[in-house]
């Protein structure tokens, strides 16, 4: 028998006359040349076309002069983690991918061929993207599962020259690590000292964390299904390890007591009104987990007055999501043909959107959000998706950092 309340029965309809009407699916192909005459078929097919590929087969860079490969991403998953659902499988992640190729070509103006892919092994799956990989500008990887997920991006990114970028890890780090910047500095602290616990050891707690320690942290507390990540623990895997600490904390509870930041990106409910109690003055939660965070935005308002929060909801402030990030990293990217996503260039994104939520917000963005006040401080520490700027400075950051690590091929 369903538990569903009337909300979410009337959202599930709502959302399914959506993808079904007028047409099924949410994206298709569009022409971008004439072909309304017999001399333009013959430009666009035969005998016009073996030009574009006898000059692709002497230079293949030229593909990005003739063919849409410049501006087109692929979006692909295996279907093993998809959304908050679990392993769905490669079909029923479909429509996320369709979503996720709305959301590139509204913001940023890329194209994107989502490719759902019925893998049985991590090595398959590595098999089949390197193998289409030529058709594309960048590959964006989507709803994979970890630990698997740092195995395929490891190995693509080795074999191909073009990006190659696991949204779930690093566009969710991005995104976090700018919030967290502003936040610690309202909050009158630093990233370096910071006492910092992670709830959630999979693909966007680990890259979360690998961020944070890029841009400085040094005390961060990684907790897992059997909570702290300490140096007495012999059943972590390589990527926890690299969080394992010398500490006589080991439960939640103990991780929390003086913590000055929380981040969650792992289930609802799962941080107490105690804990909450527990943390330093001025702490910082980011409880991510959605739809339902992990602890409810009303019982941590009624607990500490004194708190910073962000969600990945868009029903409160401070949300954290991820389409402020790889929509603009990949049009940066493609804008100077990178040859990959690198630190530096994630680290940019980070820094252009930390000093964008400094800015005064245009009216028509807080027309859009209904009209109220969006101004720096404890309730807007993240610029918002609809914000027009967030393509020229992100974008833009990216780009640079591209050329200035050497991995741009146009400057």
């Amino acid at each position: 028998m369903s538990t569903d309340t009337p909300e979410q029965k009337k959202l599930a309809a709502d959302a399914l006359r959506y993808h079904a009407e007028p047409i099924p699916g949410k994206t298709a192909t569009a022409i971008t040349k004439p072909v309304d005459t017999k001399k333009e078929l013959s430009l666009a097919y035969t005998p016009g076309v073996a030009a574009p590929v006898r000059a692709i087969a002497e230079e293949p860079d030229n593909a990005y002069l003739y063919t849409n490969k410049g501006n087109l991403v692929a979006v692909i998953t295996d279907g093993s983690a998809v959304l908050g659902l679990g392993r769905m499988g490669a079909l029923a992640s479909k429509p996320v991918m369709e979503g996720k190729a709305v959301l590139f070509k509204r913001f940023a103006g890329i194209d994107v061929t989502d490719i759902e892919v019925d893998a049985e092994t991590p090595g398959d799956f590595i098999d089949t993207v390197r193998r289409i990989a030529p058709t594309f500008g960048g590959i964006n990887l989507e709803d994979i599962a970890a630990p698997a997920c740092f195995e395929i991006e490891h190995s693509l990114r080795k074999q191909l020259n073009i990006p190659v970028f696991h949204d779930d890890q690093h566009g969710t780090a991005i995104i976090i690590a700018a919030g967290l910047l502003n936040a610690l500095e309202i909050a009158g602290k630093d990233l370096e000292s910071a006492h910092i616990v992670c709830l959630g050891a999979g693909a966007a707690g680990i890259a979360a964390m690998r961020m944070l320690k890029n841009l400085g942290a040094r005390r961060i507390y990684l907790l897992d299904r059997k909570g702290v990540v300490h140096h007495g623990r012999e059943d972590v895997n390589q990527y926890k390890f690299e969080f394992s600490r010398e500490t006589r904390r080991r439960s939640p509870a103990d991780a929390f007591d003086g913590a000055d930041v929380f981040i969650g990106v792992s289930g609802p409910n799962l941080v107490t009104a105690d804990m909450l109690r527990s943390m330093a003055p001025n702490p910082i939660v980011f409880a991510l987990s959605n739809p339902d965070p992990e602890i409810d935005p009303a019982l941590a308002h009624a607990t500490r007055d004194d708190l910073i929060l962000a969600t990945g909801r868009s029903d409160y402030p401070n949300q954290v999501n991820n389409v402020l990030g790889f929509p603009f990293i990949f049009r940066g990217a493609l804008d100077v043909r990178a040859t990959c996503i690198n630190t530096a260039m994630k680290i940019a994104a980070v820094k252009a959107l930390a000093g964008l939520a400094r800015e005064p917000v245009p009216d028509d963005v807080i027309d859009v959000y209904g009209g109220g006040p969006l101004a720096f401080g404890p309730h807007y520490i993240i610029p918002t998706p609809f914000d027009p700027r967030l393509r020229e400075r992100v974008a833009g950051a990216v780009a640079q950092a591209a050329i200035d690590t050497g991995v741009a091929r146009l400057k």
